[in-house]
Parts: C-alpha cells; structure tokens; sequence
C-alpha cells in the first residue's frame, strides 16, 4: 500500500514552451480540483530546464491564464531552473550508491539493437566527457494502483536504464520531477494519462532515493491518478507542439466548462453559475461527490 502523508499536497507543473491550449486546461482544472475537493493545497511549478524548447514569455503567460480562470495556487511558484543544486545532489549521492552510470550511446545505436535501451554501458565505467547519465534500474517497479485507471501492470519498457542527466547535459525530466515533488512534499500527483506509464519510472526512482535516504529523509510514496487526453478532430493529443491554439482569458468561464464535460463532471444549469468562482465552487463539491 501507498503509505500518505497527513496533509493533501498537489501541483500542477506546466512547461514553458508555450501557453496553455484546452488540453492543459484539463490538466490544471482536474489537479486544482482534487486538491481543493480534499481541503489540500494546490502547488504550481514551472519546468523550465530544457531551454531549447521554451518560449520567451510563455511562463509568465501561463500564470496569467491561470489567473484568469479563477486557479489560484497556494504559495510561490517554484521554478526548475533555480533547483540546479537539487539535482546536482541526487546524482551525487545515486553515484555515491552505485545506482547510476555513463552512457554515451545514440539513439540510432539503441533503436539498432532493440525495441528499448538494453544497458550497453552498465560496465564500461565512462568519464563524465559528452555522456549522459542513466539509473542503473536494478529493482524497477512491475505494478502499481491509479486512482482511475485501477491497477496498472508496467510494460516491459519500466526495466530500461532511464536517463537522469541528457548528453547536452540538461536535466532529464524524471530526475527533475522527483526530486521536486519529494522536496515539496506533494502527496497526490493529477495530470494527462500520457504520462501515465512514465510514473514507473518516477516511483523507481521515488523509492530509489528513499532507500538511499537522500536529503536525510524517506517520503511516502504520492498516489497517482491520470485524467483522459483532449483529443482534437484529427483523433490527435492536442498539445503545444501540435499547434493547439491558446485558451483565450475573455471566455474563461466556457473553457472551464469544456474541461469540466472532458473530466466528466457535466455542466451546472446555465442559470446557476454565471462568474468562473461560481463555477469553481460548483466543481469542486461535485468533483467531491464524483471522485473520491
């Protein structure tokens, strides 16, 4: 069992490649209503370690439009760039375990040799030169429960060394996210069921530092829970990089609605809810009634 902390703690955690569109709007309604439905605080972080992908601005847009739609966030917004000195501590005391490693395949070598990366360079005992650095997954993670997809049996892609730090020597994003959410204690982890089979992962990695008791301490394990995908006409996951265009403040009050009828909520009677914090309030008590 998912042993959890006293305290209901989420986040939502966008990444600054553009502004929100529909899709994450679902991601950040049904994570600011799981909170508040169970009296928790609701975190926003934004992660902003792959310079190359980000847009200029977005960031600050992102916290604009969350505004706008009534999703106030409980303390400072936290940004992954200023947690260098985090991440840096984590590979230090994995390699100081014996749980990471170099690795400077390609990923045309890798594909070359199977459907996922097979641990070609577990013994090789690389330098830090123009490599990147993997978890040595020794004891990856087989199952694990979702609050709406029940139990999930991982695929056999959990058994592959992930990576931890990239070639070009930015942070790779499961390092990053655990080490965030351990440090702000978040308990309960909402967000789109793409990332649904990457979580065995992130707990591997979760449990890994426990058991190595990084930063002093062991932190409960968050339970998960994966909300569908807005799909657009083309059958596609709408998304920034399919060009999802950006949610427009001056119809706040309808996009909350969209999101809501995609989280399978419903729809107040038109009558009732007329401002966004009406309609907030009316989702979160159903939310409540809905998902518990």
């Amino acid at each position: 069992m998912v042993q959890l902390a006293e305290r209901y703690r989420g986040r939502f955690a966008p990444s600054p490649s553009g502004p929100l569109h529909a899709g994450s709007l679902v991601a950040a309604l049904g994570s600011y209503l799981d909170a508040r439905a169970h009296q928790g605080e609701w975190l926003v972080r934004i992660e902003d370690i792959d310079p190359p992908r980000e847009i200029p601005g977005a960031a600050e847009t992102i916290l604009r439009q969350l505004e706008a739609h009534g999703l106030y966030w409980d303390g400072d917004v936290v940004w992954q760039s200023q947690q260098t000195q985090r991440y840096q501590a984590a590979i230090a005391a994995l390699n100081g375990a014996h749980r990471c490693y170099h690795c400077d395949c390609t990923r045309a070598q890798i594909k070359s040799r199977g459907a996922f990366y097979d641990g070609h360079c577990r013994n090789r005992q690389l330098t830090e030169q123009h490599t990147a650095i993997r978890f040595l997954n020794t004891r990856p993670l087989q199952h694990f429960q979702d609050r709406f997809h029940g139990h999930i049996h991982c695929e056999p892609s959990a058994t592959e060394d992930f990576i931890l730090r990239r070639r070009d020597q930015l942070w790779a994003y499961q390092l990053a996210v655990v080490c965030d959410d351990r440090a702000a204690g978040v308990t309960d982890i909402v967000r789109g069921e793409d990332l649904l089979h990457a979580s065995t992962w992130q707990l591997t990695l979760w449990q890994a530092l426990n058991d190595i008791q990084f930063d002093a301490k062991t932190v409960p394990l968050p339970r998960l829970a994966h909300l569908p995908l807005v799909k657009g006409r083309d059958g596609r996951k709408l998304s920034k990089q399919n060009h999802a265009p950006a949610l427009d403040a001056e119809t706040a009050l309808d996009n909350l609605m969209a999101a809501g009828r995609e989280l399978g909520i419903g729809q107040p009677e038109a009558e009732s809810v007329t401002q966004v914090e009406e309609y907030l309030t009316w989702a979160i008590d159903t939310w409540r009634a809905l998902k518990k």
